[in-house]
């Protein structure tokens, strides 16, 4: 399916006097029939709009996913509601590097704790008189 708003440089909430004027300017005359039979009659524009709702939605989720058509689709109908990668993290990305990280300090407290419980002793101990005495000083 083609995203004719995209094709005709209008947006979908376009008034019926701006479609038909994008549609009179469209020198294409395969997209102009397509444009005067789909958005020309109301049910079938409501139809569309929400298909072409539908669609933006699959191709912006295709697009947080990294799913992208390949150089062979590039400039094809079927690409019209493809965008390109998100090179954002997404939050799954973000919480797995946070509990890799919990996971590291936490292997590194138990070798610690192997090896020298002396030292993680005195620093409980030191973090423990500090605390008391900070609570000592204040008013």
């Amino acid at each position: 399916m083609r995203d004719l708003y995209k094709r005709l440089n209008i947006g979908p909430f376009a008034s019926d006097e701006e479609v038909a004027t994008a549609v009179e300017a469209c020198q294409h005359t395969a997209l102009k029939s397509e444009a005067l039979a789909v958005l020309n009659v109301k049910a079938r524009r409501e139809e569309y709009d929400r298909l072409h709702g539908l669609l933006c939605d699959i191709g912006r989720l295709r697009a947080r996913l990294g799913l992208t058509h390949g150089a062979n689709w590039q400039g094809d109908v079927a690409n019209d509601f493809s965008l390109k990668p998100d090179v954002e993290r997404s939050r799954h990305d973000h919480l797995m590097e946070k509990l890799s990280q919990a996971a590291a300090l936490y292997d590194t407290y138990q070798r610690w704790r192997r090896h020298c419980p002396w030292i993680v002793a005195g620093g409980f101990a030191t973090i423990t008189l500090l605390t008391l005495g900070i609570g000592f000083l204040s008013p």
